[in-house]
């Protein structure tokens, strides 16, 4: 599915997705990946959420995002409650959704001007 966004300021915006992958400004990832709005993509070494660690979610809590968006790959699956401590200590909001649903969420909040982050998990 291609996304389209109204404003076009040099942000990083999400363009697309499909099975196994997200296009960040047109340009498609297949791994996972964090997303700024003005920060270069990031590969991000988690291979689901199964394998999620402490050290990957205090990673995220350094951005200085306001909110992180956490993509679980096709379907919805939650974390260890104890995973997202550090986001919390940070006052980091989390948000755990499906993968496309974050990448749609992204884009209107990146639109409000908000502070956010997408760590998607392909």
């Amino acid at each position: 599915m291609k996304l389209h966004l109204a404003r076009s300021d040099n942000q990083n915006t999400f363009t697309g997705y499909g099975e196994g992958y997200v296009m960040v400004n047109a340009v498609r990832y297949e791994r996972s990946l964090v997303v700024l709005p003005d920060q270069p993509v990031a590969a991000w070494t988690v291979a689901g959420v199964d394998t999620l660690r402490e050290e990957d979610l205090e990673f995220l809590a350094s951005l200085g995002a306001e909110i992180v968006l956490l993509g679980t790959g096709a379907s919805l699956r939650f974390p260890h409650p104890r995973l997202l401590q550090s986001l919390s200590r940070a006052r980091v909001g989390v948000e755990v959704m499906d993968t496309r649903a974050a990448c749609r969420t992204y884009n209107i909040l990146v639109a409000e001007g908000r502070k956010i982050a997408a760590a998607l998990i392909l």
